[in-house]
């Protein structure tokens, strides 16, 4: 990383145009299988052929570990091999890996749903433990919590120092952050903040690129700069959600005000991009204005996802199969826009 941009081994600048390949996150913890799909060499060919250099590879922090109930046969080292694996793949295809903490939980409680905020409990060894594992692979990029929600999901004083310093001695910041399960038990947690990570991950070793979501399931990003964390590296880059229908920063006034300013000053990749958060439209139009406004910031992008989740026309899935048919509108919009600024 140099300034703004990303650069690969010959120092030359590096945009990041990707699909995440949901599926390694919840498969193993329902006790079932590493991947939803296959994850071998012809499926990454598949995606090689979209002209796509980057996959964002969601993880679960329980079956990394093999702690509260993950499955033997889906966890620990089998499930750690497994991923080592698929990264393997995809950079032999030239495609850099983006792996990132998806499902956590704190205590006992199995990690089978989005968590607000990292785990003190568990979330750091799980860091130390990835970042040890592809600290001597640089085109493996770290996404350290996949969308942050701490202060009921506010854009908030206390929000932001949950984000960047987790629970500490003062009260206030992390008060609201509370672990729901499917059954609707909660408890309160102590929260492992991004600086807390960042150190983690330095402490190992590992100078890998750190990617930062913002606040309000990664949408917000209006204090990043003003709560970035310390860095001996130099090394963090702006992850950035967005899904015009349905985010509040949904349109180009916000994206010049919001996020224009943090492209301004380190990397950025909007590792997820939908038209809505439900993929209840059945559109692409906001999408294109999103992707074109990106392009035009030379800054990455990931559309979610690569999986064949149904052919409803609102679907999220991008495909309908993994030979890489696209799926319309959101699939074959997707691949022709890829095409038209890949050269």
């Amino acid at each position: 990383m140099q300034g703004t941009e990303l650069l690969n081994s010959q120092n030359q600048q590096v945009i990041l145009r990707g699909v995440n390949r949901s599926g390694s996150e919840y498969a193993c913890i329902q006790g079932w299988g590493f991947f939803d799909g296959p994850a071998d060499a012809a499926s990454v060919q598949a995606i090689a052929n979209w002209k796509i250099n980057a996959v964002r590879i969601p993880l679960n922090e329980d079956c990394w570990l093999s702690i509260n109930g993950a499955p033997a046969a889906y966890s620990g080292t089998a499930y750690q091999q497994a991923i080592v694996n698929f990264v393997t793949l995809l950079n032999q295809h030239g495609i850099y890996a983006i792996l990132e903490l998806h499902w956590s939980a704190p205590g006992t409680f199995p990690a089978i749903n989005q968590a607000p905020m990292p785990d003190r409990d568990h979330s750091v060894t799980f860091w130390q433990q990835v970042a040890t594992t592809f600290k001597g692979d640089t085109a493996a990029l770290f996404d350290l919590f996949n969308e942050p929600f701490p202060d009921g999901n506010g854009n908030s004083v206390n929000g932001w120092q949950c984000w960047r310093d987790g629970t500490t001695s003062s009260p206030g910041s992390c008060s609201n952050t509370t672990y729901y399960d499917n059954s609707g038990h909660g408890t309160n947690y102590q929260v492992a903040g991004m600086q807390e990570l960042v150190t983690a991950i330095r402490a190992v070793g590992a100078p890998n690129v750190i990617l930062l979501s913002g606040l309000q399931y990664s949408n917000t990003l209006s204090s990043w700069l003003t709560y970035k964390p310390g860095d001996p590296q130099n090394n963090l880059a702006a992850s950035w959600h967005v899904y015009p229908v349905g985010n509040p920063c949904n349109n180009t006034s916000c994206y010049n005000s919001e996020v224009a300013p943090v492209i301004a000053s380190v990397p950025l990749v909007a590792t997820e991009v939908g038209e809505s958060v439900d993929g209840s439209v059945c559109s692409v139009t906001n999408t294109n204005i999103v992707l074109n406004w990106l392009e035009a910031h030379h800054t990455g992008f990931l559309a979610w996802t690569w999986d064949t989740w149904g052919t409803s026309c609102g679907d999220l899935s991008l495909i309908l199969d993994y030979s890489g048919t696209p799926k319309s509108p959101n699939g074959t919009n997707y691949q022709a826009f890829l095409a038209s600024v890949v050269g």
